[in-house]
Parts: structure tokens; C-alpha cells; sequence
């Protein structure tokens, strides 16, 4: 949407301004260089903002895989080993949490887009899990976290054959 669409005057108009009128007008020249700046601000929306705590929102980045018997979580964690990370499951939740830590000090870094601190992720679940029977391991800065589904959770699932009837054959 061009920004212009939101300031009500001028709207419908299909004619142009002659550029005499806009240099002689105080207000089309506000009119121009607010429009101009409100462009400015608003491009950038599409990209990842700068900051530090919004690009890490969503941090880790996880892959839920659900099949009959149990649900996998596989979270990238570069740079970070199994002491840095925290599992807990409560309440129906998978609570993936931590700290990145830098191994350089402030004043020695020159420049650096890396993020650091501490992080949660949270990923509720919608099946019941068998909680004694969790399962995590950390290889490669890949955290793989198994919850086998409770018994009472799994769906059954009846199989229903098909029949095919085409034409020419008999009901």
C-alpha cells in the first residue's frame, strides 16, 4: 500500500498537481517531504528489524515431527553445547531455554551482527506425553528432544477400503 492511499485529500483526484503549484505551495512542499518520509520509515517493514531482542524472537529455530508413537523437536542452537541448554516439560508445554555466551569482551569487538544472551522457547503440545519417558540429545549444536505420546493419546486410527466401481461393472 503507498502511503499516499492513507491521507484522505486528494484521494480520487486523477489530475496532477502542475509542479509550479507544489513549488509555490508551503503545504504541498509539507505534503511532499512528509510523504517522503513516511515512505522512508515504512520500506524497511519487509526486512528483519535491528534489534537486538527482535531478531531473537522465535529463537531457536525448532522442527516439530509428529507421527503415531511419538513427537520430535529439533532445535538449532549453533555455537552453544549441552551445559548451555536447559529441557523442562510441564503443564503441557516443551520449554527450551539458555544462555549465549560471548567469548570476547565488549571492548575488544570491533563489529558483530552474532546475537547473545539468553533465550526461551516455548512450544506447547497437544497430545499427552509420557513425561518419565522424554528423551534429549545434543549433537552437532542440534538439540533433539523425543516425548513418546501417552497410550490414552494416540488416535486410533481404522483403516477404511475403498471400493472401486467403475462403469461396466455390476452393484
Amino acid at each position: 500500500m503507498n502511503m499516499r492511499d492513507l491521507i484522505p485529500w486528494g484521494r480520487n483526484q486523477q489530475t496532477t498537481p502542475s509542479r509550479y503549484r507544489e513549488e509555490a505551495d508551503p503545504f504541498m512542499t509539507l505534503h511532499r517531504e512528509m510523504n517522503r518520509l513516511f515512505d522512508d520509515v515504512f520500506r524497511g517493514f519487509d526486512m528483519a528489524p535491528l534489534g537486538s531482542m527482535s531478531r531473537m524472537a522465535g529463537w531457536p529455530h525448532v522442527e516439530v515431527v509428529d507421527n503415531d508413537t511419538d513427537v520430535r523437536i529439533s532445535a538449532e542452537l549453533p555455537g552453544l553445547e549441552d551445559k548451555d541448554v536447559e529441557v523442562l516439560m510441564g503443564d503441557g508445554v516443551l520449554t527450551i531455554r539458555g544462555e549465549k555466551r560471548s567469548e570476547i569482551e565488549d571492548k575488544e569487538r570491533a563489529f558483530s551482527e552474532r546475537h547473545y544472551g539468553r533465550f526461551e522457547r516455548r512450544i506447547p503440545l497437544a497430545w499427552e506425553v509420557e513425561k518419565d519417558k522424554i528423551d534429549a540429545s545434543f549433537k552437532n549444536g542440534v538439540l533433539t528432544v523425543t516425548l513418546p505420546k501417552a497410550a490414552e493419546s494416540r488416535p486410533e486410527v481404522k483403516r477404511i477400503a475403498i471400493n472401486c466401481r467403475g462403469e461396466g461393472t455390476k452393484h
